[in-house]
């Protein structure tokens, strides 16, 4: 009985840490596009706890990254990892799939800045293989 309380512990703990890995997502504003029709432009804010990562996505929306805070890994598929740093961007096109999205430090938190180009009502953010 000890044995099976003891993995279900670690097993809680497994599950809550993987929770905490998961960025936090703020939405700051959204706008149609009246010059593209059924489009519209979706501003967010990332944050990485320290160690934090975003499983493999796709937004399937032009996406221009701006970091503010920290320093993030990117890689999308088929290309190179870059390590970013506040002041410099990244940009994923609409077929593209972000393999990695992870904050680069194990002690300090990231920050980045999202812009969105996107079909209207369509998710931002979507699981990718």
């Amino acid at each position: 009985m000890t044995f099976k309380l003891a993995a279900l512990a670690l097993l809680c703990l497994a599950a809550g840490t993987a929770v905490a890995q998961e960025p936090k997502v703020t939405p700051l504003m959204s706008k149609d596009l009246a010059e593209a029709p059924g489009r519209e432009a979706l501003m967010i804010t990332v944050e990485h706890a320290p160690g934090g990562s975003s499983t493999i996505h796709r937004h399937n929306a032009h996406a221009f990254v701006y970091v503010l805070e920290g320093s993030v890994v990117m890689q999308l598929k088929g290309g190179q990892e870059v390590m970013l740093t506040p002041g410099q961007s990244f940009y994923e096109g609409p077929a593209d799939v972000h393999v990695v999205d992870r904050n680069a430090s194990a002690t300090q938190p990231a920050k980045f800045l999202v812009l969105l180009i996107k079909n209207k009502g369509a998710p931002a953010l979507m699981p990718a293989q």
